[in-house]
């Protein structure tokens, strides 16, 4: 980002911009990209019904933790999410690939480079914001006694590098987000890649936690907050190859 551009940005803009920037890298509309309102209004109504039923659960059976506990898992998820689609999308794409039909092969390997890209931009961003950071504070600490130029650094990091720090962070919020919605951009890919790519994230996510023990409550209760997450967007995800198939003709071995 310019330096000039971001010395105007503060404050609720600086988050505006940092959001819109994530938005146009992981949510704009593609031409591999399959819009179904339909969709969206099911996926939105089942993130809804989980999000009450958690709640519910929680008021009669309370959590280890408090409600505290409850806020730091969900902030904890949100990063989680795509740390985990890096490293187990890769085996999933991979079979996906191999069970499409031969000749569609190359296709799909040559479309890679749009969730690739996708991924350079989630970590590249934060972690160049951050070794830039680092960077001004090394060459402060090697000025040491030069005052005029450590004035400068200081000024550097104060006017510009404290703001594209903030910048990054929130970029990395709001792309979390949207990174493990749209599966980084795997619709490029292939249409149908990002609903199956979100049942095996929710699987994966569901056994890691795992190792913070079952919730509260009966033993029929726990079962059910266990498996009922994973099932129901497994079942959406089925509904939605099936929904990509007989509305837009897309299949998986299509």
């Amino acid at each position: 980002m310019p330096l000039r551009r971001l010395l105007k940005i503060n404050g609720v803009s600086l988050a505006r911009h940092a959001r819109r920037h994530a938005h146009g890298i992981f949510a704009a509309p593609s031409p591999g990209r399959v819009i179904d309102p339909v969709i969206g209004r099911v996926q939105k109504a089942r993130a809804a019904a989980g999000a009450l039923t958690t709640f519910l659960l929680i008021s009669v059976y309370g959590v280890d933790g408090g409600w505290s506990a409850v806020f730091e898992d969900g902030f904890t998820k949100l990063f989680l999410a795509p740390l985990v689609l890096i490293l187990v999308g890769p085996l999933v794409i991979a079979g996906f690939i191999w069970y499409a039909p031969p000749q569609h092969r190359p296709v799909l390997r040559a479309r890679l480079r749009y969730p690739l890209r996708a991924i350079g931009w989630y970590l590249g961003i934060p972690l160049g914001a951050a070794a830039a950071m680092l960077l001004l504070l090394a060459l402060n600490k090697a000025l040491e006694g030069i005052f005029a130029l450590q004035a400068v650094i200081a000024l550097t990091v104060l006017l510009a590098g404290i703001p594209l720090l903030i910048w990054a962070a929130l970029f990395l919020f709001f792309a979390s987000g949207a990174a493990a919605r749209y599966a980084f951009n795997t619709a490029d890919v292939h249409a149908a890649l990002p609903a199956v790519l979100t049942a095996v994230l929710v699987w994966v996510l569901n056994v890691a936690q795992l190792g913070d023990g079952l919730p509260n409550g009966p033993v029929a209760v726990q079962i059910a907050a266990f498996l009922g997450g994973p099932l129901s967007v497994t079942a959406v995800s089925y509904w939605e190859l099936h929904v990509l198939r007989t509305r837009y003709g897309v299949r998986v071995r299509g």
